[in-house]
């Protein structure tokens, strides 16, 4: 049985030397002729952060509820160079006809962001920085980098690409500046900096970008602190992640942060309509649970009693809560939400709950060997996450639908993974053998039926990156070439 302990969490993340054998071999040796090639000199070392697909447990974690996530094949690899005597971030992207070569002052990520679209792939490098910039001493020297990526983590699919990313900066600019941090403090600090981006995430994919182990699933709490547990998965389960290719920018999009306002409100209901004085600063919901000392179930039956509409406008909370309209947008209202007029509490909520309960269910079943026939009941969770995301949380989207409709008539359960309105799709298998024909059956019913040009494209790259079956693998890494290479 794989070895998942969750002993090197405390450890700072070292370098180490990766040998011909290593599945990324191919791609290091790859990246650091790139770098040569650009910068005229070796990189100094090299960041590995996975992607993740969660199993189940989706858009609980800003509310404050366990997830199970585990890190994917496909990942992000950065070549690092340190310029100790200029003052200068260099960034070069290995696809750079989609993604521009980009340079800036290290003074100017101190103060700001560059103010040039928070979307813009590079922001998400320097919220990393920023992040790491912030927890250095006022008079410690900053360094400058030259940077060179590859990623094969298909952006906006919500395999997450963008916090990669993200925490790939935060990694090599801790290890550049000398600043040794255990794997939880930098999840933390990942998942806090990339808000600078205007998304508000509950710290999932930073999480699992870190912490993930080979070969298991984690178990990660979020309330009261951040904890992680490995979970086996039962033998013979294989996930296959399927892309729908329609894709989805949460930091230029309002829904995501719209669902966080939704969740955090109805969780102030609640609290208000229970007396607490500070119902103001109760936004979590697994936070109202503890303070409330009931069980999940209890807490479904109190968010149907005292959330008594599915929708509530503006001025009815502004009503309930004694509030004005200004108040209330700079008191509960985050980027990008300033326009909402109508919150539909009650649907987020029970969502938020029942599928807290999903991940409990999930939990135990894996972990206790009496449970029979283990594959088909949580092939049933997964499926009953998707219909409540779909119909509750509203985050679908009609291609999402239709390869959950295949997977149903395969028989096999799937539901979308990710944030949503986009993106993909993980199904649960119970062999390899079954895995194949399903992937088969997805691009027979599904992707054959995409406009002829796009589907060739896609044959003639094997659909790499687009469906694939994989394993739970390693979290975040640095790596250094032996010196014979």
């Amino acid at each position: 049985m794989t070895d998942c302990s969750n002993a090197k969490t405390a450890i700072c993340v070292l370098p180490h030397e990766i040998n011909g054998k290593h599945r990324l071999f191919p791609r290091i040796k790859n990246l650091q002729h790139y770098y040569r090639q650009h910068f005229a000199r070796e990189p100094e070392f090299f960041v590995c952060v996975p992607g993740r697909v969660n199993i189940i447990g989706e858009h609980v974690d800003y509310s404050g509820y366990p997830v199970l996530p585990m890190a994917i094949d496909q990942c992000m690899i950065l070549a690092v160079g340190v310029d100790e005597n200029n003052n200068l971030i260099s960034l070069r992207n290995s696809e750079n006809h989609k993604y521009p070569d980009f340079d800036c002052k290290l003074s100017d990520i101190k103060i700001n962001l560059p103010q040039t679209g928070g979307s813009i792939w590079f922001n998400y490098y320097l919220c990393g920085v920023k992040g790491i910039f912030e927890v250095l001493s006022g008079d410690q020297k900053l360094y400058g980098m030259t940077v060179a990526l590859s990623g094969d983590i298909p952006p906006a699919s919500g395999v997450s690409s963008s916090s990669a990313l993200v925490s790939s900066a935060v990694l090599a600019t801790a290890k550049v500046h000398g600043v040794c941090l255990d794997r939880k403090r930098l999840a933390g600090i990942s998942a806090q900096c990339e808000r600078y981006i205007g998304t508000q995430g509950g710290g999932m994919d930073q999480a699992i970008a870190y912490l993930a182990k080979e070969g298991c699933a984690q178990f990660i709490e979020f309330y009261p602190e951040l904890k992680t547990t490995s979970l086996h998965l039962p033998q013979g389960a294989c996930f296959v992640v399927a892309n729908s290719l329609t894709q989805i920018n949460k930091a230029t999009t309002s829904e995501f942060n719209e669902r966080v306002v939704e969740c955090r409100l109805a969780c102030r209901l609640i609290a208000f309509q229970k007396k607490f004085n500070n119902w103001k600063m109760i936004t979590k919901l697994a936070e109202l649970q503890d303070l409330l000392k009931c069980d999940l179930s209890d807490l479904e039956e109190l968010a149907r009693n005292l959330l008594k509409k599915d929708h509530y406008t503006r001025a009815e909370l502004c009503e309930i809560f004694s509030v004005n309209n200004n108040e209330f947008e700079n008191e509960f209202l985050y980027a990008h939400t300033h326009h909402m007029q109508t919150f539909k509490l009650r649907p987020r909520a029970l969502h938020v709950i029942q599928e807290s309960l999903r991940v409990e269910q999930f939990r135990n079943i894996c972990s206790d060997d009496g449970v029979e026939e283990k594959l088909k009941t949580l092939s049933q969770l997964l499926r009953q996450s998707h219909d409540s995301l779909k119909t509750q949380f509203e985050c679908s989207h009609a291609n999402l639908d239709r390869l959950v409709e295949i997977s149903d008539e395969f028989g096999v359960g799937a539901r979308l993974t990710g944030a949503g309105w986009g993106g993909c799709i993980v199904a649960l298998c119970d062999s390899v053998q079954i895995s194949h024909k399903y992937m088969s059956t997805l691009i027979e019913k599904y992707y054959s039926e995409l406009p002829e040009p796009i589907f060739k494209e896609l044959q003639l790259n094997d659909f790499q990156n687009v469906i694939f079956a994989t394993c739970p693998r390693e979290g975040a890494d640095i790596f250094t070439l032996p010196s014979y290479v």
